[in-house]
């Protein structure tokens, strides 16, 4: 079994940073994808950004690009979202996910194979 666990999640006003981290532990793949996702209230889980492990390709929504940055620590086996210009609609529960893959990241939800159980982040107006 995998073990992912989010930290660094909370309320920031509009326009400022926070930078959510992913620790995983567990099983051990040889081609894997680490990702977040979030779920605003009310709404469906959505893709937020996705990097490759062996390569570090990464993704990301239209909704983030140019304002958060996936990093990765291959000796800790962790991932951090760095989340600048911080919107409103940015508040959600965040969620770090990890994909056995070995071909290109998938965007849908249902295809990530494990999950942490969720941060919280609220952007106030």
């Amino acid at each position: 079994q995998v073990q992912l666990v989010e930290s660094g999640g909370g309320l920031v006003q509009a326009g400022g940073s926070l930078r959510l981290s992913c620790a995983a532990s567990g099983r051990t793949f040889k081609n894997y994808a680490m990702g977040w996702f979030r779920q605003a209230p009310g709404k469906e889980r959505d893709f937020v950004a996705a990097i490759r492990w062996s390569g570090g390709s990464s993704r990301y929504a239209d909704s983030v690009k140019g304002r958060f940055t996936l990093s990765k620590d291959n000796a800790k086996n962790m991932v951090y979202l760095q989340m600048n210009s911080l919107k409103p609609e940015d508040t959600a529960v965040y969620y770090c996910a990890l994909d056995p893959i070995t071909g290109n990241i998938d965007y849908a939800p249902e295809a990530w194979d494990y999950w942490g159980k969720g941060t919280l982040v609220t952007v106030s107006s």
